[in-house]
Order: structure tokens, then sequence, then C-alpha cells
């Protein structure tokens, strides 16, 4: 097909189908601008957060410091994984985490699952936006005096928004600048908290704690931690560089493999780590209560701009990407990306995160528990039930093949069920028992019940040249006049290739 640039990506408010819009159609091979390197500080960024340092200090409290690391560090390995195995949806298709979920839970039922990760991303920009707060009021009520972490949240979290409505671009460029400065500095702030540990006569290596702990427990609550970005990966790996025509998943995807299974392993770890340390030398695992009662001058400004730095770098990519393009999915077409963003930043306010920090372990098991079905259920359809190969011309119809029942795929929605309801229900082990219980019960309700009555194409016709995108290097392009097609890169001019979300 000859690619014609009029309307192209484009579709408007007037087409009225809530299935297009702008932000959520398939990424172009020629629009991905993520390389390797990029995805690294991407990563290095997001995994600096509070809970890594509660995550590494509940550890400690019971268990052995070099028990925690490595059961941190063994979680993260399996959790890559699972999203070396998502990961391939954006790679290949270009195609986001709620626009997938059109195939496995219908074009409405996609909503449930969605929607529910979006809220949950919003929550967490609020919490990092919180404590991103403490960190800038803590800084200029030292220097100034004035005391308002009210004041602060707002103007950060306008910040944020603003910084993550102007695309993907502006995203890694943050990340590029944040990591190399938060590995710095927290190499800095473990030497600073190890050096107390010391002066209190503790080694941390040799610290034992007598809480009650479990290396099953700290491992699956590892796991509930990375969920929602195990699923919603496709959003960032869409932008990630590959090349068109390579059939070898693994050198399809050679760009997330240090991110996955180096750069969010050791850095998760690490930042345990150091949670860990600060709960040995003090008492106290939340290094922002640390570093302002040891701080002062320029060793309090620069630990508390870490802090900023980490939390604002996890939030563009991990919390306010995810959250619009759930809320654009949801709303398409009369939301649109920028109106997203600023959804999930209200959204996120209104969840009152400073509430939620109370009970964050809660917090995490329980949507940890839902996620872990989420992910079977995509692993299973995208691998088992499809092969990789997908119609994406009837992810945009609202009578395509995705419609099912209504708009509703019962396979996927009784998965969804079933998985996350034993996931709560065995909280403790909730990751290893919901993702391969939504898994096989996804499958055999596909295969039983919902393919004889309604036909997939790319199951009937399990043909790589129709329903395959980067590996036989061909783009996903929606045009007004034609729809959706695949088109060749050469064949898609320079100047059509901006996005808003680009």
């Amino acid at each position: 097909m000859a690619y014609t640039e009029a309307a192209a990506q484009r579709p408007t408010a007037d087409e009225k189908s809530h299935l297009l819009e702008a932000s959520i159609l398939p990424v172009w091979l020629n629009q991905r601008t993520i390389g390797g390197l990029g995805y690294v500080w991407i990563w290095i960024g997001m995994a600096v957060i509070i809970a890594t340092f509660q995550l590494g200090a509940g550890g400690v409290a019971g268990l052995p410091l070099t028990t925690v690391i490595g059961t941190i560090f063994l979680a993260n390995l399996v959790l890559g994984l699972v999203m070396a195995l998502t990961a391939d949806i954006g790679t290949e298709h270009g195609i986001s985490f709620a626009v997938y979920l059109r195939a496995p839970f219908g074009t409405i039922g996609t909503h449930l699952p969605s929607v529910t990760r979006g809220i949950v991303a919003a929550a967490w920009f609020g919490i990092q936006t919180y404590l991103g707060a403490l960190a800038l009021n803590g800084i200029v009520s030292y220097l100034g005096g004035f005391d308002s972490w009210v004041f602060w949240y707002v103007v950060f979290g306008l910040v944020q928004i603003i910084n993550t409505a102007m695309g993907i671009r502006a995203v890694q460029l943050l990340a590029s600048i944040a990591a190399p400065a938060i590995i710095a500095i927290s190499i800095w702030m473990y030497f600073t908290l190890e050096n107390v540990a010391s002066a209190g006569g503790h080694n941390i290596w040799t610290f034992a704690g007598d809480a009650e702990m479990s290396v099953v427990a700290l491992f699956v609550a590892n796991m509930a931690f990375w969920s929602a970005l195990a699923v919603d990966i496709p959003n960032i790996t869409r932008f990630l560089k590959t090349d068109g025509g390579e059939k070898s998943f693994f050198r399809r995807n050679r760009n997330i493999f240090a991110a996955q299974f180096i750069a969010l392993p050791v850095a998760q770890s690490w930042i345990a780590l150091i949670g860990a340390v600060s709960f040995i030398a003090t008492g106290d695992w939340n290094p922002i209560n640390v570093i302002q009662a040891q701080g002062t001058g320029v060793t309090l400004i620069v630990l508390l701009a870490m802090v900023i730095l980490a939390q604002w770098s996890t939030n563009t990519s991990a919390n306010l990407i995810p959250a619009a393009l759930t809320f654009v999915n949801a709303g398409a077409p009369r939301i649109t990306y920028a109106m997203g963003i600023v959804i999930a930043g209200i959204v996120g306010t209104l969840t009152m995160p400073w509430l939620i920090l109370n009970h964050l372990f809660t917090y995490l098991g329980m949507y940890g528990a839902m996620l872990s079905a989420v992910g079977g259920i995509m692993v299973c359809d995208y691998f088992l039930i499809r092969g990789r190969r997908l119609n994406v011309p009837d992810l945009y119809r609202e009578d395509g093949q995705f419609r099912y029942f209504g708009g509703w795929n019962p396979a996927g929605l009784i998965a969804w069920a079933i998985g996350g309801g034993l996931a709560l229900y065995f909280i403790q082990y909730a990751y290893v028992v919901g993702f391969p219980a939504a898994m096989a019960v996804y499958f055999i309700l596909m295969k039983a019940w919902v393919l004889p009555r309604h036909e997939q194409a790319e199951i009937n016709d399990p043909d790589d040249a129709k329903y395959l995108a980067t590996s036989v290097d061909l783009n996903w392009v929606y045009t007004a006049e034609n729809g959706m097609q695949r088109v060749k890169t050469a064949d898609i001019p320079s100047d059509a290739i901006a996005r808003e979300d680009l």
C-alpha cells in the first residue's frame, strides 16, 4: 500500500469511535526514540522510590542483610522474565497496554483491568509527589524558613505533569540526567549511613533483627512491587528502537535485556540495601527522615535533591504515562494524552497518598495480587493463544472480532476474578498463585468456550505475513481514508512521524 499522508495517525472526535485517539494508536518503527542505554536510565530512575527503602528495612528487621539483598535480586530476575515477555507486545506491534487488553478482555471489558491499573498508577503518582514535596519543603525551610509541603506538592505535581505531557523524549531526557545523579548520590548516602551504623556499634553485615519475616514473604512482596509495570511495560517498550524484519525474539528485544536483567535487579537491590542500612543505623527505614536529622548545609540539600529526582523520574514513566493512557483508552476520542495526564494527577491527589503511605505494604500486596492475574492472562493470550500474531485493525473496530459478547470477553474477566481472588486469598504467595491460575483458567475458557463461538482471524489463519509487524518490517498505520493498514517504514515520510506523546 502506498502511504497517504493526509490525516495520518490523527483521528478526531468527529469520527465518534471510542476506540480511536492519536496517543493510543500504534507507534511506528521510525517513531521509536529510546535506545538500550536510555531504557536503562529509565529503570534506574524508577527503582529509587520510597517503597524500595522500606522493602530493604522490612527484610533486614528479620533476616540477615545478605539474605535480604539476594532475595530481592532474585525476585527481580524472575519479574524480568515476565516483563521480557509482555514487552514484546510493544516492540512487535507498537501498541499500548490498555489497547492490547481489548484482545483478552474485549473492547469494553478492557476498561476494568486497565482503569484499575490506571488508578493504582495515579495513586503512586500521589505518593511519589508527596515524598518529593516533603524533600522540597525540607530544603526550602532549611534555607529560608518557608514551611508548607502542600504548596510544594502542588508545584512539584504541576512540574511533573508538564514534563510528561511534553512526550516520551522529555521523559527520556529527564531519566538520562536523573539516573547518573541518583547513582552518585546514593553511593555517598550508603557510606554516610554505614558510618553512622558503625559509630553506633552496629556491623551491618552481622546485624540480626528479631521481627517476623520469611524469605518467601520478602520474595513475594518484591514480585508485587513491580507487578503493575510487568503488565503495562508495552507503554514504554513501544518506543524502544528495534530493527524492522528482526524475527528473533532476542535480537528484536535486545534493548530491553540490560535494563530488565541487570539495571532493575542491581538498582532495586542497591536501594533496598540503603533502606536496610538506614534502619540498622537509626531504627528508621526512611532516609528522608534520617537525612533531615543527620544532614546540614550542602549535605542536606544534595541528599534531598536525590529524593526529588528519584520521585520525579519514577513518576513520569512508571505512573503518569500508564495512568494517562488508561484514561485515554477509557475516554477516547474526547480525552487526549495531555488531558489523561492531568486526570492522573487529579486522581492521584484524591487518593490522599499521605494516608496510603501508612499502609504501603498492604496496598502493595492487594494490587500486586490482582495485577499478577492480568499478567498471566496477557502472556497466555499473546504467546499461547495467538502465537504473537495480532489482528491489530480489529482492536480499533467496534464491530470487529474483539467485540466478543457485546464488548466483553468472559474468558478474561472470569480468569481475572479467579486468579486475582486466589492471589488475594493466598496473599503471602500472591504472585506465584495468581499468575499461573489466571493463565490456566484463561487458556481453558478460550479454547473450550470463547474461540468456538467467536473466530479470531490470526488464530484461524496463523500467517506471520498478515498479523506481525516489526518481525516482517512493517508498521500498523492508521489513516482516515483507509483505516488501519500495514506500511513499510520507507513509505512513511519524515514529516508525518510527529505525535503528541512523542
